[in-house]
């Protein structure tokens, strides 16, 4: 077994403004998908990010922000356990982030032995 990492990539939209039955919805559907692959045995851990960061340059310049344009956000991950990326990939198809146009990256988590 070896372990991936899910980001979840959105388009931002700053003009919408969800009502909390909506934001409930949404939090509904976020946990019933990871809940389906922790009943799987195959979930360890998932955050999501704020909205608060800064970004460190090479050249030691601080700018505001974890991205440079809103075009594309990374709202959270999920870290899961499988075989196969190909796996994690099928895992990550009943994210709630793919119905609004956004999209899932999957990386393998790389293990440094001592």
């Amino acid at each position: 077994m070896k372990d991936f990492m899910m980001l979840f990539h959105s388009v931002p939209n700053m003009e919408y403004q969800p009502t909390p039955e909506e934001i409930k919805a949404e939090i509904d559907l976020w946990q019933d998908w990871i809940g389906g692959i922790a009943a799987q045995g195959k979930f360890k851990s998932t955050n999501a990010l704020g909205y608060q960061g800064k970004t460190m340059h090479s050249d030691g310049t601080i700018t505001d922000g974890p991205y440079a344009e809103m075009k594309e956000i990374v709202g959270g991950y999920l870290i899961c356990t499988t075989e196969t990326i190909e796996e994690a990939l099928e895992l990550s198809k009943g994210c709630p982030a793919l119905a609004q146009g956004g999209k899932v990256e999957v990386r393998d988590v790389m293990i440094f032995e001592d």
